[in-house]
């Protein structure tokens, strides 16, 4: 069998290492994998050190580096990369961001994901389904 290369995400949130990402939990849930970082510097530190991720998932909420300037930088790197950014109340805005969800809506940030690798989601799921039926028989 063909060895599936899952999609990659990496995302940006505000809650601290102790505590687990609920977007972390949603996105492993749907079988991508997870780079997590805790706030703007350390997002921009591993998107230089893992510039291959599928997509990056940024809270716009951050108050060490701006939603904005994040963006920016990745952007630069990187301009095909699609970025997610959840708004946070308050939130004036992302130029660079390709979508933009007003709250976090897990079902919501799961079909754009989804979307960015359209390939690789049916994948999954065509594995998720056999590996169901082998559990059955």
């Amino acid at each position: 069998m063909l060895s599936m290369i899952r999609p990659c995400f990496l995302v940006i949130d505000r809650e601290f290492p102790g505590s687990i990402s609920t977007r972390k939990l949603v996105i492993e849930t749907a079988k991508f994998n997870v780079i997590t970082a805790y706030s703007g510097q350390e997002a921009l530190e591993i998107f230089n050190r893992f510039p291959a991720v599928t997509g990056v998932v940024l809270d716009g909420g951050l108050d060490d580096v701006s939603c904005v300037k994040v963006a920016r930088e990745i952007k630069k790197l990187q301009p095909a990369i699609p970025i997610i950014v959840i708004a946070a109340p308050g939130f004036q805005g992302c130029p660079d961001a390709d979508y933009q969800l007003e709250s976090f809506e897990p079902a919501k940030l799961l079909e754009i994901l989804r979307g960015i690798k359209p390939e690789a989601s049916a994948e999954i799921e065509a594995r998720n389904e056999q590996l169901s039926r082998e559990k059955l028989s």
